[in-house]
């Protein structure tokens, strides 16, 4: 698939430039033990057409040696490499493999399932976009499968695919996939996991892995392959908030000084102010320096040297930052840490954390609390041992620049290092809730106050104190659809049933906001991206004063929506898409809107001159043909009481 290309043969430099302009997907496989991850993985390479000759024929030889399968080909063994791999039939340590198709390339990392091995899962989930969680038909949802949900949520992981597999040890049943898909979505409600995509495979036997079943014609979604081809990242990366770590300062003769390191996010060009952390010192960037030469602008995950226009003092360690949009400068903060070795941690001990290019010592002053995989419920606990997950404070000799994980990954994210062994002890990411942070420390461009979705509510936390009071849970329902599609009717008529059930609740309305604060904006993407973006921050606090807030608004761009949903929380966000057919929208058209827009008198019109972007996932589907406001508002109703009531 990689390399049928007629431009092989006829232009091998186009070849490889067009190749080298493909897009990048990491993903990883992870799931309980004899799930079938390296089966899946072997399968996809082979049907691929991936694997060389001479590599399939040394696995023909091994599968009869080592095989678990009782065929000729043993797709396992293509990343169960280490003799202990082999002999037990398991995978112990991360796996990559490399691959491309015609459209993409990718980065798979195979990793381990056994609960004994879960910090190698943690080490592979890191870097990637993408999650394939295996589920074996016959057993369903066990503890591992939520242990790896759980830290595929913790660490940020956008994409998830479920993959119930062995399909064929349980005759292709339709019933058991569905049953799988409830227990499953039961359980990951409770997680930030928000684009989840389900898929019925056998990856032993190849179905739905590179070609469509025949065995499931009940299924009528894509191939993994097809998934893993057309799964949309490139909202993914963070290009708002610009942090440049330095790895190395680059003094080759006396008239080049140049700051190396890796882009984590934002966006640098020639000519920007930046901001050097920790001295403060600003400067400009003078020019983006690589190998094949000078850059306009430079994003993640680029490696480049940075010139300067004054000569000011950066070493190893700082990170240049735009001054309006700067990092969070701490030596207290709290994070959810994974713990990786098999000596337990011990608060009060003293530790190196290494975050981006710095390193600091420190301690970790107290456990706050440890999560119990299966629950999602805290626990008292004194320590953490192997591969468990807890919040924990830390104390810093040293200020770092940081940003809360959720809103930045590299920044966000760090080790933990054992100062006598210099062994890799624990893995954590900060903690978005800003009275964790020492008072010494402050954020000079303002306070954010939300919180981590996947930490339980803190009893003294301000919005849990209003939601007590108030005795309800805070939410944004997001109804979202075309114009005319019934959003706003249904909105307004849920507002009025909450208050009638005692329940207190506003409705914002897009059109009412487009009059005063959003009247400065027009209908172009970047400003429909602004429009929202405001009215999520607006949501924001409606929900920290403990408010269920009702947002009826078109948001016709998927990567809006994601963004509205990070603002406002994923444990809060309560998407319900509004899927009316455009012609009923039509003809509803009680603003003569669509009638202007076929006229040309209006220009980018959501569904006739500009798409519209449906929901992949919502929480809730709504089709409003053959159904009256009142039914549908008490859909909405039925889906959002659990979740709103204390």
């Amino acid at each position: 698939m990689s390399h049928q290309s007629d431009l092989i043969a006829t232009d091998i430099e186009a070849y490889l430039a067009q190749h080298e302009r493909k897009d990048l997907l990491r993903f990883l496989t992870c799931g309980s033990v004899d799930d079938g991850k390296s089966t899946l993985i072997g399968r996809l390479l082979y049907d691929s057409k991936l694997i060389y000759e001479d590599q399939l024929e040394a696995i023909k030889k091994d599968s009869v040696r080592h095989g678990t399968t009782d065929t000729e080909f043993d797709p396992a063994l293509l990343t169960d490499g280490l003799k202990a791999e082999r002999e037990q039939g398991i995978t112990i340590d991360v796996a990559y493999r490399y691959f491309s198709t015609a459209k993409r390339k990718f980065i798979i990392a195979d990793t381990p399932g056994h609960e004994q091995y879960t910090r190698n899962m943690a080490t592979g989930a890191s870097t990637c976009d993408l999650a394939i969680i295996l589920i074996d038909a016959r057993h369903g949802v066990l503890t591992q499968t939520r242990r790896h949900s759980f830290i595929t949520s913790l660490l940020g992981i956008k994409h998830i695919i479920v993959a119930v597999n062995k399909m064929d040890l349980v005759d292709y049943s339709q019933e058991v996939f569905e049953r799988i898909v409830k227990d499953y979505t039961d359980f990951a409600a409770r997680l930030e996991l928000n684009d989840v995509r389900f898929l019925p495979m056998a990856a032993l036997r190849g179905d739905n892995v590179v070609h469509t079943s025949e065995h499931m014609p009940w299924y009528t979604g894509s191939p993994l392959m097809h998934l893993l081809e057309q799964v949309y990242i490139a909202s993914d990366a963070n290009l708002i908030d610009f942090r440049f770590p330095v790895q190395y300062v680059n003094r080759p003769n006396p008239d080049f000084r140049g700051f190396c390191g890796t882009v984590a996010s934002g966006i640098v060009r020639p000519g920007d102010e930046v901001m050097v952390f920790p001295s403060r010192k600003t400067s400009r960037v003078k020019a983006i320096h690589t190998f094949e030469g000078e850059l306009e602008q430079a994003m993640p995950p680029l490696a480049v040297t940075l010139t300067l226009e004054d000569e000011i003092d950066v070493s190893r360690g700082d990170m240049l930052v735009h001054p309006n949009n700067i990092p969070l400068i701490a030596t207290h903060f709290e994070a959810m840490l994974v713990w990786m070795a098999e000596e337990p941690l011990q608060p009060g001990r003293q530790y190196f954390l290494k975050q981006t290019t710095t390193m600091a010592p420190g301690v970790i002053t107290d456990v706050r609390y440890r999560i119990d995989v299966n629950t999602l419920h805290r626990e008292d606990a004194a320590q953490l041992t192997l591969n468990e997950i807890g919040r924990c404070a830390f104390a810093l000799e040293k200020p770092i620049a940081c940003d809360p994980y959720r809103k930045n990954r590299a920044s966000g994210a760090f080790v933990v290092i054992d100062r006598l062994t210099n062994n890799t002890v624990g893995a954590g990411m900060i903690i978005d809730r800003n009275q964790s942070f020492g008072s010494v420390e402050s954020r000079l461009n303002g306070p954010n106050d939300s919180t981590d979705p996947t930490d339980p509510k803190d009893p003294t936390d301000p919005m849990a104190e209003r939601e007590q009071a108030l005795q309800q849970h805070a939410l944004t329902v997001w109804l979202t659809g075309l114009s005319g599609s019934g959003k706003s009717s249904i909105a307004e008529r849920l507002e009025q049933r909450l208050h009638t059930e005692g329940f207190h609740a506003y409705r914002l309305d897009g059109d009412n906001l487009r009059l005063g604060l959003n009247r400065d904006l027009a209908f172009s993407k970047a400003d429909r991206a602004e429009n929202i973006r405001r009215i999520a921050e607006v949501a924001r606090l409606f929900n920290q004063a403990g408010l269920i807030v009702l947002v009826p608004v078109i948001a016709p761009f998927q990567t809006d929506r994601q963004h509205a949903a990070e603002i406002v929380g994923a444990d809060r966000f309560f998407e319900v898409y509004v899927d009316t057919p455009l012609e009923v929208c039509e003809e509803r058209d009680v603003k003569g809107l669509y009638h202007k827009a076929r006229a040309g008198e209006v220009a980018d019109f959501t569904g006739i001159s500009s798409p519209y972007e449906p929901p992949p996932a919502p929480a809730l589907r709504l089709t409003t043909v053959g159904h009256t406001v009142e039914e549908s508002t008490q859909a909405v109703f039925q889906a959002i009481a659990a979740r709103i009531r204390l």
